[in-house]
């Protein structure tokens, strides 16, 4: 305890050294755990182009592949726009829908009101580097490469300039000691003072973990870290003890379900679609009604911005709202006059974000792909690696087999009660077992989030426990703010349970805490930091350098 403070408990000392960082495929999160929100800035570097350099700029929105395939886009969007004539409103009215024919008809005719001449000056940068929301307002003639570190919710690493694991991590450690001394008013040199969390994907790739520690204890030289998946963190942030966790980012949708801090690897599953492929089948949509701004390039990161800005503020599912809406926005942009327009729009607000229940439109951003968890194939740097640990595991049966009596293929294939303590990710043979059910999809199609969250929900451990599930589904992220996409996912989920649940309240949690979705895993890595019981999970500097890997399989807080 400080001296001359005893009222003051030790844990607000603590929260104020405390360090939290969600980093994201387009946002990052990064605060002290003592602060109320983060600071949330684009998570994106501009790096000055040598002379003759090549060319490279990560886009601000997924690209479009649609050229081929409107035939099927077609279709899709025809279909949801059935189910929505064929709904009800909530006073039993049936729904209208205005043709996006007549809609198109009154855009046409729109002409913009200039209302100002310029709409503000680009950045001028003073240095080679450009960082965060800077990047927006850097005039696309200068000579900079655009760089995301991360991707669909992973390392952005490719075959460009700028996109090896080397350039991924100085990205991340330019970026984020950049935002800690500007944002948050700490000197690099004192990080030997202060702890870091950072929050990791619940599907995770092991060498990517074990190359974040290394920049955060070794490059940043944080006094000491700890790595917490995002759908526990989830969990803690909006005060449940479990919960069927659903996170939609800009990129990806994640889906696992969650109980006691414990992320229950089976029910891990990681979908390549997100807010941002939401917002391209939005723009799609609203060409088809003769979209006035023509200029618009949904490649140009301030379109890009404007798109998303229009998705977050138009599209809803609300099924009172039939017809066609008038809505106005304002294009505001560097060297072009300021200009005020008013269009119509109708059911595409509705029909863009109940993509994620009709995926068949996702196609727009190209093929996805549903990534689980891995089973783990060793690490050089580990000598006790859960390689190591299934062959003594087998040893140690087969000597049990022999003296029992018992058939060795027959044990060779069960689970040891107590490996749940033990690296369960990793303690799967090659071969997996039949018990083990995989997310099953079509060939060539896209799982749906109602069909992600039942699949998983069907591979939790126990029918207790997926009983459980069916009564808490929590929705995280900036992807999915969408006024009754709850209700409609219940809806989804309610028609397909399996009888043996269907007693069950089945709950859609929104807005846990009437707090900002996209801010709930970052908050809940805050609260855990504080806790008690957390003070074990703790990496320091000295440790890792001493143990390496060793021990972040030893000390995480899931399995490894």
């Amino acid at each position: 305890m400080i001296t001359g403070a005893p009222d003051v408990p030790p844990e607000h000392f603590q929260s104020k050294s405390t360090i939290v960082i969600h980093p994201g495929s387009l946002n990052l999160r990064i605060g002290r755990a003592s602060d109320l929100n983060p600071v949330t800035v684009l998570h994106a570097i501009a790096r000055r182009r040598k002379p003759g350099g090549q060319v490279y700029s990560d886009s601000f929105l997924p690209e479009r592949h649609d050229l081929l395939q409107t035939k099927e886009l077609e279709e899709a969007r025809l279909s949801i726009s059935h189910t929505l004539q064929s709904c009800l409103q909530s006073d039993g009215r049936r729904r209208y829908a205005t043709p996006p024919q007549q809609i198109a008809a009154f855009n046409r005719r729109v002409q913009p009101e200039v209302i100002g001449d310029n709409g503000g000056e680009w950045v001028k940068p003073e240095l080679d580097i450009v960082i965060g929301n800077d990047v927006f307002r850097l005039n696309p003639k200068e000579s900079f490469n655009i760089h995301f570190p991360y991707k669909r919710g992973e390392f952005n690493i490719h075959s460009g300039p700028g996109g090896s694991m080397t350039s991924v991590l100085a990205d991340l450690e330019t970026i984020w000691t950049y935002i800690i001394e500007n944002s948050l008013q700490i000197n690099p040199s004192e990080l030997k003072n202060y702890r870091a969390v950072l929050i990791v994907p619940d599907v995770y790739n092991r060498t990517y973990l074990r190359e974040l520690m290394y920049l955060l204890l070794t490059k940043m030289c944080f006094g000491s870290c700890f790595l917490v998946q995002d759908h526990v963190s989830a969990t803690f942030g909006s005060g449940l003890s479990y919960a069927c966790v659903v996170d939609v980012g800009d990129q990806k949708t994640s889906v696992s379900c969650v109980e006691d801090g414990i992320c229950h690897p089976n029910t891990r599953v990681r979908l390549e679609y997100g807010g941002g492929d939401i917002t391209q089948i939005f723009y799609w949509l609203l060409q088809k009604c003769a979209f006035p701004y023509k200029e618009c390039d949904d490649q140009n990161k301030l379109d890009s911005m404007l798109l998303r800005k229009l998705k977050e503020e138009f599209c809803h599912v609300n099924l009172d709202i039939c017809g066609s809406q008038e809505k106005s926005f304002t294009l505001k942009q560097p060297g072009k006059p300021i200009c005020h327009f008013t269009i119509q729009v109708g059911d595409e607000c509705i029909i863009a974000p109940l993509s994620l229940f009709n995926p068949e439109l996702f196609a727009i951003t190209g093929p996805k792909q549903v990534q689980t968890q891995k089973i783990s194939i060793g690490d050089p740097e580990d000598p006790h690696d859960e390689i190591y640990l299934r062959d003594i595991r087998k040893k140690g049966m087969k000597e049990e087999s022999s003296s029992a009596d018992l058939n060795e293929s027959y044990l060779e294939n069960q689970p040891v009660p107590g490996d749940d303590d033990i690296v369960v990710d990793a303690m799967e043979p090659v071969a997996p077992q039949p018990s083990v059910k995989e997310f099953v999809l079509s060939p060539g199609q896209i799982l749906g989030l109602d069909q992600a969250v039942l699949q998983s929900i069907d591979r939790c451990p126990s029918e207790d426990l997926k009983r459980k599930m069916y009564g808490c589904v929590l929705i995280v992220g900036g992807g999915m703010k969408f006024t009754g996409i709850g209700t409609w996912l219940q809806n989804r989920i309610s028609l397909q349970i399996p009888y043996l649940y269907r007693a069950e309240q089945l709950d859609i949690i929104t807005n846990p805490r009437d707090m900002d979705s996209s801010m709930v895993a970052w908050k809940g890595a805050c609260i855990m930091s504080c806790l008690e019981t957390a003070q074990e999970l703790w990496i320091e500097a000295t440790e890792w350098e001493k143990y390496g890997v060793r021990v972040l399989r030893e000390r995480a807080p899931f399995t490894w």
